[in-house]
């Protein structure tokens, strides 16, 4: 994952997911012309601990000797067997093979992987089926559905009907995309797709929908309807094609993205389809995924984002020169069957590059590491996770379910067997576990255990693929005529049974529902308020997860000095607590049409980078680039372009990406995506995913989901019509910018426990109810008939017994007037008299309102919910007037000397 800071902004990056921020100032070396950017915030506001995951409970001593112990008592050998098989490779063997140098494949040897064979499923057409995922046969399909050119043979198509008369094509394809092979998904059970679950109706469910999903992939420029369907399908079953169409639609599974006629469809709903009223919160992949597949659902929506541009954890930053571009924050597509955005980029016509798996490592004085070494240390860091995977389950078993780190296994089992105990040996091992840590945007001393690869049976085959030109032009293309509002940083969600209120800066959007898509830092940090608080199990989701860091440095040289052969090229250091720093450097010169380089800070490096000066920055790199090709003969030129990003630093982000933390596991990613407020606050983002936690088709992914969840919510609301609500509303649009103090009551300002009357269910307070409370508050009325003090429509009375600042002072504010069939609703607070002095002198009844509630911290109440202490109050106030006016209360007192502090405007 890249990022990038201008102003301060984070990202997201391996996995696929990205976030950044504005250019900020440059800085030019004393003795080259080389651009030097250097985006971060004073590091005095960055949290550290933000980035760093919830440290275990569980003693490290415990863990050491707990894990050796289970070494230790494991009957089957660890290493010894697979070393020797290693050692005794032929020197062809040996050579430097193509290396996948990416993520680490994690296993879970007691999990029944997802990708396994259709078996007795109700078959709708003749067609063979096979027990065995093939990804081979993954690749062509997917490789024929990428590629533009039509000329493929007509032996290449034979072949591939050969292979599908052995392997369920369409099966493949919906395991692809992540649907299991036999059962249904719980977002369908809980759509209800069949009568009963189980049985031949389910069965002939799950064909169809293969059947749907795989036709409208094959040509993913058309919009597919209902009777396209079926076309292929015998009529009686056309219930379940209505049904699996409907919900494939719903849940943007087809029919979704960027082509044309998709683009038109998606962007002028059905005329009087409406739903509702959803603000969004942020413009990244996540948010204008939603956005779009929200207006197709027929939903009103806006979008604020606090950046001056869309994307997020997305950055694609302009370099010098003409086209030349590089991904500061998310820039890898992993894996592209099934990924929406291999989707995305077919329909936009958009080329693939697949990075290339050969990557050269190079020690510390530039010479070129030892195949054989290489090789046998890769084996055996392999071999360390996959016992690591092995024995966690009896280690947890031990230990009651305390999780310990990843790093503590490793090192442990390396410690037992001896592993790379020579000095080259052990700084290719750090190199390794480096390549782990960027991976995970974490140090391994943070990184569960039980749960790190969790994610791992829902992983996406294919090709590792960079989008030349950058991901900005998925950004770009995906937030074209969208209604997004930029400079709107949220502060503040508050919701209730009447929807919600968003707070940016002097702005409050109102909306029946809100989408927000933060990243997980800013959630960490708290620098959102929700009114109400989150459930605690939320809030405890929240920090269980981790949220790491990587970061970049792109740099832009007058010309390719490294050559073109290879994608990746990594390199040592004898420091292990250093062991992050640069080790891997990406070439982007065929992707981002110039000679650029991206050097790769993770781990522990990654925070210490984020206060190191650029100047040293690029120093560094350019030692380590000299030490590697100027023994070859190659001159090394200082870059003319760099680019430092400080995710870390980024208000917007803090920090690039989420991993799973000691202490945390999938389930987390479940209860951070769950809704709260009955429906009223949803959550998306790459952290809301269990499957694709940190990728950038992940928050795709995560917006598509959440778009589905907000009709079903919808659907159970019976929002529709809107129009019934919005008539007793301030004016028919909900997410005006500017609040009307009306309107943030009849719009969400209330909170759901604290207004008189208000129902669990249903958008407006009934009329019998507030009738009620006007017979039940008469006595109240009549003695703010006279206030103290009133100003727009706010009135006050005074204790009487005192003219102290800090006195208490009872609040009515009047609602509605002609707005409310019922005539006007009155909503009552106990404030400081300092606090009546300040409101006095604050203009329109909407500001007030805001001061009120947000920096007063006042809710608004009926009259049974100022409780014991607001009717002494009252009893006060009536007694004191019963006492000047010979025991009348309701006459007029304009002749009382209450004191007043301050001048005193009414308006």
């Amino acid at each position: 994952m890249e990022t990038e800071p201008p102003n301060p902004n984070p990202p997201i990056e391996h996995r696929n997911n990205a976030t950044t921020d504005v250019p900020s100032p440059e800085n030019h070396l004393p003795d080259s012309s080389i651009k030097l950017e250097n985006h971060r915030l004073d590091p005095q506001n960055w949290p550290e601990n933000q980035l760093r995951a919830p440290q275990s409970t569980f003693d490290n001593h415990l863990a050491d000797s707990l894990i050796e112990d289970l070494i230790k008592d494991s009957s089957q050998p660890l290493f010894e067997n697979h070393l020797e098989e290693s050692q005794n490779l032929s020197p062809e063997q040996n050579g430097p093979p193509a290396k996948k140098r990416r993520r680490r494949k994690k296993q879970f040897p007691e999990m029944i992987p997802s990708a396994v064979a259709v078996n007795g499923l109700g078959v709708l057409r003749p067609h063979a089926k096979s027990s065995i995922y093939s990804e081979k046969l993954m690749d062509e399909i997917i490789q024929m559905q990428i590629n533009d050119n039509t000329s493929f043979s007509r032996n290449r198509r034979r072949k591939v009907a050969d292979l599908a008369k052995e392997v369920d094509v369409e099966a493949l394809i919906a395991i692809s995309v992540g649907f299991p092979v036999d059962s249904l998904t719980e977002e369908e059970i809980d759509c209800n797709v069949v009568s009963s679950i189980g049985g031949i109706e389910q069965a002939n469910y799950i064909a169809v929908r293969n059947h749907i999903l795989a036709r409208w992939r094959s040509n993913v420029s058309t919009w597919m309807t209902g009777d396209q369907a079926i076309e292929s399908i015998r009529s009686e079953h056309r219930g379940s094609v209505s049904s699996a169409y409907s919900f494939l639609l719903d849940h943007g599974y087809i029919n979704f993205g960027l082509a044309p006629a998709i683009k038109k469809a998606y962007l002028r709903p059905p005329e009087g389809s409406e739903k509702a009223n959803v603000v969004i919160i942020g413009a990244g992949l996540a948010g204008l995924a939603a956005a779009r597949h929200l207006i197709s659902l027929g939903f009103k929506v806006r979008i604020l984002e606090g950046r001056n541009r869309p994307g997020g954890r997305v950055r694609t930053r302009k370099m010098n020169g003409e086209g030349v571009v590089a991904d500061l924050g998310g820039s890898v597509l992993t894996g592209m069957n099934g990924n929406p955005l291999g989707v995305l980029a077919r329909q936009l016509g958009f080329p693939l590059h697949k990075v290339r798996d050969t990557c050269p490592l190079y020690l510390p004085n530039g010479e070129a590491v030892n195949s054989e070494m290489d090789s046998r240390i890769e084996v055996s860091f392999n071999q360390l996770l996959d016992e690591v995977c092995k024995l966690r389950k009896g280690m947890l078993e031990e230990v009651n379910s305390v999780d310990v780190s990843l790093g503590t296994a490793l090192e442990a089992f390396r410690r037992t067997h001896k592993i790379a105990e020579d000095p080259q040996e052990q700084m290719l091992l750090n190199w390794h576990l480096a390549n782990l840590e960027y991976a995970n945007a974490s140090l391994l001393s943070d990184l569960s255990m039980a749960f790190w690869d969790q994610d791992d049976p829902y992983e996406m085959g294919g090709d590792h693929c960079v989008i030349p030109g950058g991901n900005g032009r998925f950004i770009h293309a995906l937030a074209e005529n969208l209604p997004i509002l930029y400079g709107r940083t949220v502060e503040s969600i508050r919701y209730g049974v009447d929807g919600v209120m968003v707070y940016a800066g002097e702005q409050v959007f109102h909306g029946d529902m809100v989408l927000c898509t933060v990243p997980l830092g800013v959630l960490k940090r708290g620098s959102l308020e929700f009114v109400p608080e989150l459930p605690q199990r939320k809030k405890d989701a929240i920090q269980r997860i981790g949220f790491g860091l990587l970061n970049k440095v792109a740099m832009l040289f007058p010309y390719d000095f490294w050559g073109g052969g290879i994608d990746t090229f990594g390199h040592l250091t004898e420091d292990s607590s250093m062991r992050g720093e640069f080790f891997l450097f990406y070439n982007y010169s065929s992707m981002s049409g110039g000679p650029l380089l991206v050097a790769l800070v993770a781990g522990e490096s990654a925070i210490k980078f984020e206060t190191m000066s650029p100047v040293d920055a690029v120093g560094r790199i350019l030692d380590i680039l000299r030490g590697i090709f100027v023994p070859k003969g190659v001159d090394v030129p200082n870059p003319v372009q760099v680019v430092c990003t400080h995710w870390g630093s980024d208000r917007f982000t803090y920090g690039s990406y989420s991993y799973v933390a000691v202490g945390a596991s999938g389930d987390d990613y479940d209860v951070l995506a769950e809704s709260v407020g009955d429906g009223r606050v949803f959550f998306a983002g790459e952290a809301t995913t269990r499957r694709y936690p940190a990728t950038m088709h992940g928050a795709f992914l995560s917006g598509m989901r959440e778009a589905a969840n907000i009709l079903r919510m919808a659907k159970r609301r019976s929002l529709v019509p809107v129009e019934k609500i919005n008539n007793a509303r301030e004016e028919r649009g909900d997410l005006d910018e500017h609040e009307t103090m009306h309107g943030a009551l009849l719009r969400g300002m209330r909170e759901p426990a604290n207004i008189l009357g208000v129902p669990k269910e249903g958008s407006l307070v009934p009329v019998e109810n507030q009738n009620n409370a006007t017979e039940e508050s008469g006595d109240l009325y009549e003695l703010f008939e006279t206030p103290d003090l009133s100003f727009g429509s706010f009135s006050i009375l005074f204790d009487p017994r005192s003219i102290d600042l800090d006195s208490a002072s009872l609040l009515q504010v009047r609602f509605g007037g002609d707005k409310l069939v019922s005539g006007s609703l009155f909503l009552y607070g106990l404030i400081p008299r300092k606090h009546v002095i300040e409101l006095s002198v604050v203009s329109g009844d909407g500001n007030r309102v805001r001061v009120l509630n947000r920096i007063y911290g006042v809710k608004l109440v009926g009259r049974k919910g100022l409780g014991s202490a607001g009717e002494s109050f009252i009893t006060c106030i009536k007694s004191a007037r019963a006492n000047l006016n010979g025991g009348v209360t309701n006459e007029p007192h304009a002749h009382r000397n209450f004191l007043l502090p301050f001048p005193c405007n009414r308006y």
